[in-house]
């Protein structure tokens, strides 16, 4: 720990944890093992981190949010392993209205200046480029890209490794896979070269492919595309899909 930082006696820090110069970390704060704090970054708390994250310069981290509706209730943040949370990134804790929680899993990348709003839920292994931003409420599934300066309104689903380009303004859900581009956003195919990356056999692609198909080109209302795609052969990431689109609140992006 630098003999500069201002670490509050209740924080809980764990072994091996490197605190940089200038770093506030307030009481109610707990660090896991591992994790490197650089200089100038304040987080305050009820916070937990998990282990062996890095938290870059004038990161704010777990701060009161920006819902007017806020009256200084006991919320929390919490956030897993292994993420990496980059410059002027603002991460701030829940309300009471929803579960008095934000919350963020493991192995993400938050590139600079990144925004996540009170109670979103976020999953592992995202990436969210610089300067993208998420309102409130917001729940974002596991390998998700969103591009730079992405917005992202209250209350949207995005659904698992599906991707946004850069400047994307999304209003409405994302189902699982599907490239959304656009303000407002609308849906650009699915993400097939992140799936061969992921090693999809071309069977599973082709499979993504025609589901893709039912929800988009066939003129069906998103409850009838649920009835074609249960009838499609059973696989894993289809019924990603179907789950991610039963899952919506505010209509899927078209």
């Amino acid at each position: 720990m630098h003999p500069a930082a201002i670490v509050d006696p209740t924080a809980r820090i764990g072994a091996g944890v490197k605190i940089g110069p200038w770093t506030l970390i307030g009481p109610g704060v707990e660090v896991g093992e591992g994790t490197v704090v650089h200089s100038n970054v304040v987080i305050k708390g009820p916070t937990r981190i998990g282990r062996n994250n890095q938290i870059f310069q004038f990161a704010s981290v777990g701060e009161d949010c920006q819902d007017k509706k806020f009256a200084g209730e006991p919320t929390r943040l919490e956030i897993g392993d292994s993420n990496i949370i980059r410059e002027g990134c603002t991460i701030h804790r829940g309300t009471i209205q929803d579960q008095s929680l934000t919350r963020i899993g493991s192995n993400n990348l938050l590139m600079a200046y990144v925004h996540i709003a009170h109670d979103c839920m976020l999953g592992d292994n995202i990436i969210m480029a610089n300067n993208a931003t998420l309102a409130g409420h917001v729940k974002v599934g596991n390998g998700v890209i969103l591009g730079g300066f992405t917005t992202v309104h209250q209350f949207c689903h995005i659904g698992d490794y599906s991707m946004s380009a850069a400047q994307a303004a999304i209003f409405k859900d994302v189902p699982a896979f599907v490239m959304v581009s656009g303000n407002p956003a609308k849906p650009h195919g699915m993400n097939f070269e992140g799936m061969r990356r992921r090693g999809y056999a071309p069977e599973l692609i082709r499979t993504l492919r025609n589901s893709y198909k039912v929800i988009y080109r066939q003129g069906l209302r998103t409850a009838e595309a649920i009835d074609r795609l249960e009838t499609m052969p059973a696989c894993n990431e289809v019924q990603l899909l179907i789950d991610s689109l039963k899952a919506s609140t505010r209509g899927i992006t078209r």
